[in-house]
């Protein structure tokens, strides 16, 4: 079985769908000793048909429109948060404590990206908040990398222990992670159908989600790749942030086109979130599973009082096994996986050559939306989709063949590349990477200063029964 057929496969898609791909490979893209091009491309097309079948179905369409995915589209996507450009400025990456370390036995790698998340890491080691990172690397020589993933774990912190494939299949987690399937999916209720408005076939743009509200409640980056895919194909995506938790700039700017950009109290606006969620039609969580349960956003409490809702959630490590509460980024789950032995040279441990397990989990995730909308407009029923970080590592590592090297030739990012202005400067970017005849060929509108927006929504309201 092929990459995109057993993604198509996990989201529940009809095999007869496959035959309107076609997919353009493309020689030296995201090159790698894992098969990270396979699934790049499996993802992103598995989203781009998602999409196609539901604007067939909106539109009154007789066919599924034809897909087609570009090797060289899904790289420069990929690499979206590289290749971004402020007014001609380089995005700014990893923070100077975001790195491996080597430790008394091994390596560790921490993240610190976030203020809030460098000071966890730094109170864990019982070191001042202005530590340069030559006292962090000196503490954590004489410490076993294990008992540094514990401590700064423990504190809410970010650190994992460097772990060879063995040591992780080995691992009680990855017990866990492996009996899920890629992509879980479950009916909550008996909702009617949805009752979908039909598209206009003859639009410049047949946009499968316009109309309908997501509930943007996602950080970093998976789930924000998710959302941007879903305003891409006409939602109105909002995003909601905490109003102490604003997100680092660049990535907001990456993952924000298309979408508006709120901030709200979840606690305190109470009632300006059930506002929000009584005509939402997905909402899409990307926090610690549990994380936001004591808002009255589990699954089951959602579909109890808002019959019909597509819940959408990612996570790092999975909702089950003993880590499931632990917080977790791309890069560690690599280094946990044992992706970052795999890829490593010579003793040091290595990356992917993109945050491939973020971006292919986000269009899994946009995928799954879409093909649960498809399903509710004939089974109805309040859906349920959750995806992990650490799900799509294990099908990278041990699900996905290889395919032969070859393909037409790679001229590099630029051709995939657009330009834009907008409140956040003049901006270069990656264009979207999904696509389908008929379909959107770039975002309506440029990313919005972060908490710009009101807390409301702007879309008309697709019924949800």
């Amino acid at each position: 079985m092929t990459a995109l057929m057993y993604a198509w496969s996990a989201l529940g898609g009809d095999p007869a769908r496959l035959s309107r791909l076609t997919a353009v490979p493309r020689e030296g893209v995201l090159t790698a000793r894992l098969p990270v091009r396979e699934l790049a491309r499996a993802c992103v097309g598995a989203c781009g048909l998602a999409a196609a079948e539901l604007a067939a179905r909106r539109a009154g369409l007789a066919e599924v429109p034809d897909v087609r995915v570009d090797d060289g589209a899904v790289a420069a996507a990929f690499h979206s948060e590289r290749l971004l450009r402020v007014d001609g400025r380089a995005p700014v990456s990893f923070a100077p404590l975001s790195r491996f370390w080597r430790t008394a036995d091994g390596w560790v790698r921490t993240h610190a990206n976030y203020p809030h998340h460098r000071a966890r890491l730094l109170g864990a080691l019982g070191l001042p908040e202005d530590a340069p990172a030559e006292r962090v690397a000196g503490l954590l020589a004489g410490r076993a990398a294990v008992e540094v993933e514990e401590t700064v774990g423990g504190a809410g912190g970010l650190a994992v222990a460097l772990r060879t494939p063995e040591r992780w299949r080995a691992h009680e987690q990855a017990a866990e992670v492996a009996a899920r399937p890629l992509v879980e999916r479950e009916r909550l209720d008996t909702a009617p159908p949805r009752k979908f408005p039909p598209l206009d076939p003859d639009a410049a743009a047949v946009l499968p989600a316009a109309g309908l509200r997501v509930l943007d409640l996602t950080r970093v980056l998976a789930g924000p790749v998710a959302t941007r895919t879903l305003a891409l194909l006409g939602a109105d995506v909002l995003r909601l942030d905490a109003p102490w938790l604003p997100e680092l700039p660049d990535q907001h700017a990456d993952t924000g086109f298309g979408k508006r950009s709120a901030t709200l109290d979840l606690g305190a606006d109470r009632d300006v979130l059930e506002d929000l969620l009584s005509t939402a039609d997905v909402v899409v969580t990307g926090y610690r599973p549990g994380a936001l349960d004591r808002f009255g956003l589990c699954p089951e409490a959602l579909s109890a009082r808002h019959p019909g809702l597509v819940v959408a959630q990612v996570s790092a490590w999975g909702a089950y096994g003993p880590w499931h509460g632990r917080r977790g980024f791309d890069s560690l789950v690599q280094v946990a996986t044992g992706i970052a032995v795999t890829e490593g040279t010579a003793g040091e441990p290595g990356a992917l050559p993109a945050q491939a397990l973020d971006h292919g989990t986000g269009y899994l995730l946009a995928a799954a939306v879409l093909r649960e909308l498809t399903e509710q407009s004939y089974d109805g029923g309040s859906r349920l989709v959750r995806l992990a970080l650490a799900r799509t590592a294990h099908w990278l590592t041990s699900g996905i063949r290889p395919e032969p090297a070859g393909g037409e030739p790679y001229p590099g990012p630029d051709a995939w590349l657009a330009e834009t202005g907008g409140a956040l400067g003049r901006l270069r970017y990656a264009r979207p990477a999904v696509s389908f005849t008929g379909g959107p060929a770039d975002w309506a509108r440029p990313p919005v200063p972060w908490g710009s927006s009101p807390a409301c929504w702007t879309a008309a309201t697709v019924a949800r029964g």
